[in-house]
């Protein structure tokens, strides 16, 4: 009874204190301050950029890279994992918001932030009570790549005006290319300059001095140019007032929520696709992997908290979590240590943000967001496959002519009928032996030295077979059995890890056709499931146990058995 007892007290400490607490090393406690700091250093002023992109106030960012972050470090299974906004969210939160407050004012935009945060923490906790952990997967990596392209595109399209000290009403893709055109002749020298130097200043860094924080220091830079030579009464936009001290507690309208479930769907797909992705790409030796159920709940309960002060909606950024792993956080403490600056900039510096110039956030936003466009990724995926290019460059050209919403549709729809033509076509090979071995393997011109069997032809499918694609695999059968005419088929079913009712009936419809036609199906290396499903079939009978092999080598021995004429009655009287 006590054991019971004491095993009860464990099981309860486990789920109420995470798992870093519980095993924290003290060693780990310096190297997890400096990752803190570190990563605040860059996340901090990134996140005020992002916030600008959502056309939302600054200080939204710091609520972002404060409370979200800090659910995530007591939830979470990543350890290095910095969780606020990114680029992609970012520009998915615009997309959504200017359908559900066209007029852009700001208590509205609030609410309707509050709003969607709410439903994308919704969303994702109910994915993770479903288990849908698997969908992080559904968008296949070529398409993501496309998105991520085009979503590159326009944000450095949205952000140029900020570069040039323009205005104008936003539209279509085409619509602000052609007014950025249009308003070359009335852009600002000063606001040009600031953005010129602050590019310079952050490709310089990132390129000679990676490991310096780029993004603060630019914006320090910033901050003490604009106080010194008081560049807003110089013309040069700013961000104005920012309130200092805790966000207010934010309410959702719910009366947006028939406006927002579209993008409230999409942000809730790239949130926790971007946060498996960094999570498990930085994992270490010894470090427990990112579950995918485990970090939906997370970011779930990240996004729930955060909708109620003030945040936007969040997820891991690789950038960010890269330059904490870099920096040698060892434990979720680094993110609380970046949770506690943020804090820290909301309660003493808000003033000092309301000094950085709009065009030193659209630098920094560019620099950032130019990496999600990179054609090394588009050449790779030339070279193994030119079908997989034109479905990455369809997402691309999805989200930059249609809109970033449309273009999450486009990348989910491209990726669907990627899968549809993937697995309604499966590969069949027609099987050689290597001479001196039992080495089975497609006939190719490479292996002309093969070894074939007079009379029998060996196909190996592959994949699985079902109604999608019996069709195309009766159809390959046929055409390799007209070209062969072999009296005795084989079919290796190593390569087929299911098969469905449509897919026996067209294997027992072809075994009766075959039957009539003098020819023989001998069927070999059935995998355990396949096997099952073919032995409750009438295809079973019509086989026999006589024609069903463990492997190719049975296979042979049986074959050259018929050869010399020791087991007549499995084959057709002329054989």
């Amino acid at each position: 009874m006590a054991n019971e007892t004491s095993n009860r007290a464990t099981g309860t400490q486990s789920l109420l204190i995470p798992e870093w607490i519980r095993h924290y090393d003290r060693s780990w406690a310096r190297p997890d301050l400096v990752a803190g700091l570190t990563a605040a250093a860059v996340v901090i002023p990134k996140a005020l950029a992002y916030a600008t992109v959502a056309g939302l106030p600054v200080q939204v960012g710091l609520y972002t890279a404060f409370v979200p972050m800090l659910i995530y470090a007591f939830l979470g299974t990543s350890r290095p994992l910095s969780v606020s906004t990114t680029t992609t969210l970012a520009i998915l939160v615009a997309a959504g918001l200017d359908q559900a407050v066209p007029d852009g004012n700001e208590a509205g935009l609030i609410a309707a932030t509050a709003t969607l945060m709410l439903m994308v923490g919704a969303i994702l906790t109910l994915a993770s009570v479903l288990r849908l952990g698997f969908l992080a997967n559904f968008i296949s990596e070529p398409v993501l790549i496309g998105f991520k392209a085009g979503i590159a595109v326009v944000i450095v399209v949205d952000q140029i005006p900020k570069l040039l000290g323009i205005h104008f009403p936003k539209g279509s893709f085409v619509h602000n290319l052609m007014a950025i055109v249009q308003g070359l002749p009335h852009a600002s020298l000063l606001t040009i300059v600031v953005g010129a130097l602050t590019l310079v200043a952050l490709v310089g860094m990132e390129h000679f001095f990676p490991r310096a924080p780029a993004p603060l220091i630019a914006v320090a830079g910033a901050i003490g140019s604009a106080s010194l030579f008081g560049l807003a009464t110089h013309g040069v936009g700013t961000v104005g007032h920012v309130p200092t001290g805790l966000p207010a507690l934010t309410l959702p309208d719910f009366a947006l929520m028939s406006d927002l479930w579209p993008v409230a769907l999409g942000t809730s797909l790239m949130s926790f696709t971007e946060t498996i992705a960094a999570g498990r790409a930085f994992v270490r030796d010894g470090e427990p992997t990112p579950g995918a159920n485990r970090e939906l709940f997370a970011t779930g309960l990240a996004n729930l908290g955060g909708s109620l002060f003030g945040a936007m909606p969040a997820g891991g950024g690789t950038t960010q979590t890269a330059v904490n792993r870099s920096a040698g956080a060892r434990s979720q403490a680094a993110e609380c240590v970046t949770a506690a600056t943020a804090l820290g900039v909301m309660l003493l510096l808000a003033p000092l943000i309301g000094l950085i110039p709009h065009a030193t956030l659209a630098a920094v936003v560019i620099v950032y967001s130019i990496g999600l466009f990179n054609p090394a990724e588009f050449r790779a995926i030339l070279s193994v496959r030119r079908t997989e290019l034109i479905w990455a460059l369809v997402a691309l050209a999805g989200v930059v002519l249609l809109g970033t919403l449309e273009g999450i549709l486009v990348a989910i729809v491209v990726s669907l009928i990627a899968l549809a033509y993937q697995v309604s076509d499966p590969p069949v090979h027609e099987l050689t032996r290597k001479r001196g071995t039992n080495v089975f393997r497609p006939m190719s011109a490479e292996h002309s030295d093969d070894e074939s069997f007079p009379g029998m032809l060996i196909l190996r499918p592959e994949g699985r077979i079902f109604f999608a694609n019996a069709d195309n695999v009766a159809l390959k059968f046929r055409q390799r059995i007209a070209s062969n005419k072999p009296r005795i088929v084989v079919l290796d079913l190593s390569g087929v890890f299911d098969i469905e009712y449509t897919a026996l009936r067209m294997l027992i419809e072809a075994e009766k056709k075959m039957r009539n036609a003098g020819v023989v199906l001998w069927l070999a290396a059935l995998n355990p499931g396949v096997l099952a499903m073919v032995q409750r079939s009438p295809l079973a009978a019509q086989l026999g146990h006589e024609r069903m092999f463990y492997n190719l080598e049975q296979v042979i021995a049986r074959y050259d058995m018929v050869t010399i004429g020791e087991a007549p009655d499995v084959m057709p009287d002329d054989l």
